[in-house]
């Protein structure tokens, strides 16, 4: 199934809303915070949970908006990063390994608010039946994959017109690594992309939540062949791009940019909001294992 530009009527707010966000809180002025205007979003790792209280075109400042986002200003392996060819390519770590990639899987298909994005379905608190990423003697799972818009991540101060996220968690379900890949249009469709339903347009101010489209099936092996599987990539300790900004995160950035064709890439950032945090400095985050 092709998906398309949705010409929704909520899109139609999107002049009056602020940038995406991946968390929660309440409306109003909020002093220091009160920068930008906010709405509810929902965080793509936790599709329950709700915020408000942050937006990325004041990324600079979320440390300041309540204690527990006090790592996104004073952490040491933040992200994004600023990546660059004279970094080289990882050859400390081995290329990541995938199991159970190409087989079908089953989930969720809604708007973190900020872009499209999807949950996979899984017995409760059992992640070991889900797709397996291997490296570095570990075993992480696919919990589910979410769109940026535009990328997070640049290289040579180039950044693609958006980034997708697989991020994976351990067998108790913490996120521990991400693979994203950059994403920009060309002449040919993309067959990862070809296969998704119509894209869940961002929720609008007067919506407390995006809706879900629940038991959609879709090859999300499909997105690897789009970057040669990570055969090149950068990798780096990292956190999330989202408050509280938690670190612990390893990130492995494809070196291939995978392509789209110009009709999917409109309907994709025709269902995003800007959603790229600002780029942090290059601190202890051992870009490569340096």
């Amino acid at each position: 199934m092709f998906f398309s530009l949705l010409l929704v009527t909520s899109f139609a707010a999107r002049s009056v809303l602020s940038c995406a966000d991946h968390t929660g809180h309440q409306r109003g002025d909020l002093s220091p915070r009160s920068l930008v205007q906010k709405r509810a979003n929902v965080s793509p790792t936790n599709p329950s949970y709700i915020h408000t209280d942050w937006a990325y075109d004041a990324s600079y400042n979320w440390g300041a908006i309540r204690p527990e986002y006090a790592t996104c200003q004073t952490g040491t392996q933040q992200s994004p990063i600023a990546l660059s060819l004279t970094n080289g390519l990882s050859q400390r770590h081995r290329r990541p390994s995938f199991a159970n990639y190409d087989r079908a899987v089953v989930g969720n298909w809604t708007n973190w608010g900020n872009g499209p994005a999807f949950n996979l379905d899984h017995p409760e608190d059992d992640y070991t039946s889900l797709p397996q990423l291997r490296f570095d003697n570990q075993t992480a799972y696919l919990k589910g994959w979410h769109i940026h818009a535009p990328a997070e991540h640049t290289v040579d101060g180039d950044r693609s017109r958006a980034e997708m996220h697989l991020v994976h968690v351990n067998d108790e379900g913490h996120e521990v690594a991400v693979l994203a890949i950059r994403l920009d249009p060309d002449t040919a469709p993309s067959r990862f992309f070809q296969q998704l339903p119509a894209l869940v347009p961002f929720p609008t101010r007067d919506q407390d939540a995006p809706r879900v489209v629940p038991d959609v099936s879709m090859n999300v092996g499909l997105a690897l062949d789009g970057v040669d599987r990570f055969a090149a990539f950068w990798t780096y300790r990292g956190s999330f791009t989202t408050p509280p900004c938690r670190e612990g995160i390893r990130w492995f950035v494809a070196r291939p940019v995978a392509r789209t064709s110009v009709e999917q890439m409109r309907a994709l950032l025709g269902a995003c909001t800007f959603s790229a945090r600002v780029e942090q400095r290059v601190w202890l985050q051992g870009v490569n294992g340096a």
